[in-house]
This record gives structure tokens, sequence and C-alpha cells, in this order.
């Protein structure tokens, strides 16, 4: 198991390779970040953002926690979304959570594992909204999966109804949401084709008028 020196050693030859096979690297990434992708995804170790997607650092703007959930009361993810839209004017944001999640396998469990309990309880209630669907499919790991892309889909339309991505659409600014879903088995992205691209693709009790 490596220790934390061995970080630092890694580090160290991770910088001097690429400092060898691009010199301009590291003052190019230095001098700004201009990404045109927010990335919100799950905190699991096995699901590095960047690198799934082929991406240099600079080109994702990324955030990520437990089971990739977006919700109202988190001012960490509310804060990522209006810096990545407002400030770096993303075009597309992207919400991917992976089949397997722990996150979701505990939001359909009964037992209780302490603090999380609180913050998977809107899994809790997707569960209980698609509980004849999930109880029709023929395994446990069928039944997670499938939460999974719920969840997926479930928290990119909550991306798409915050104030700040109705704002955009209000000011015209080119904007796309996204549902996606990274399989640990294979390393492929599925796209649940679930995409928001303006107010039109909200349900109607989750429109906003522009400000005045």
């Amino acid at each position: 198991m490596p220790v934390i020196q061995d970080l630092l050693a890694n580090n160290r030859h991770w910088a001097a390779s690429r400092a060898s096979q691009d010199p301009d690297f590291f003052p190019r990434l230095s001098r700004q970040q201009n990404p045109d992708f927010l990335w919100i995804g799950c905190a699991d170790s096995r699901v590095p953002a960047n690198e799934i997607v082929g991406m240099d650092p600079g080109e994702l703007f990324v955030h990520r926690n437990v089971a990739n959930l977006v919700l109202p009361s988190d001012l960490n993810c509310l804060a990522v979304i209006q810096y990545a839209v407002e400030v770096l004017n993303v075009e597309h944001i992207i919400v991917c959570g992976h089949y397997g999640c722990g996150g979701v396998r505990a939001a359909m469990q009964d037992r209780q594992l302490g603090l999380i309990d609180n913050w998977l309880q809107p899994i809790r209630r997707l569960c209980e909204r698609h509980a004849e669907e999930l109880a029709g499919l023929a395994s446990d790991t069928a039944r997670v999966d499938r939460l999974c892309e719920l969840n997926v889909v479930a928290q990119a339309r909550s991306v798409a109804a915050t104030t700040i991505v109705q704002n955009a659409w209000h000011r015209g600014q080119p904007l796309a949401v996204h549902a996606w879903v990274y399989a640990l088995a294979d390393g492929l992205i599925r796209d649940l084709g679930d995409t928001l691209r303006g107010i039109d693709d909200l349900a109607p009790n989750q429109r906003l008028r522009a400000l005045e």
C-alpha cells in the first residue's frame, strides 16, 4: 500500500514527465482556466472525471460528492454551479453517476450508516417513487443500477431547476445539462438521453420567470 511520501514522489515524477512532453504545459495551466464543461460526479475514487473523458487538467471544472447529488440546500454545489456558469461560462453541465454506486445501494437499505443517511434521503424518496418498477427487476444489481440511472436524471433536472441555470437561459446563454452514467465494468459512459437546453425542458411547476 502506498504511503504518503509515495504520493509526493509520484507527483514529482508526473510533473517532470508533463514538463518534458510539453514545456509550456504548467505555464499555460497557471495563466487561466477556460473549461467548457462542468462535471458533477460521485466522490467514488474509481471514477476520475478528467481521465475517463480523456481531458487534461484545466479542461473540466469538477464537483464531486457522495452519489452525485444536487440539493437546493447544498451551498457548496450551488457555488460551484454559479462560478462555472457565470464566471467560466461553461456551455455544458454533465451530471455523471456510475453503476454500482455505494451511496445509491446504501439508500436502498434500512440499516443505519450514520450522518450519510441524512444526505441520502433524496435517493430514498426516489426509490419509493419508483418502487414498482424497481421491484419488477430480476436482481439486486439490476435494481441498484436502475436507481443509479434514475438518480442521475433527477439530479440533472435539479441542476436545470436552479435559479443559476434558469437565469442563464433567460439571458440567452448557451447551456445544456446532460445526464450520463459510467460503467466500472467496461469503462464506458452511457448518455441517458435526458438533455435539458432551456426553460421549456423543465416541468411547468419548476419554471421561473426572468428577473424584472
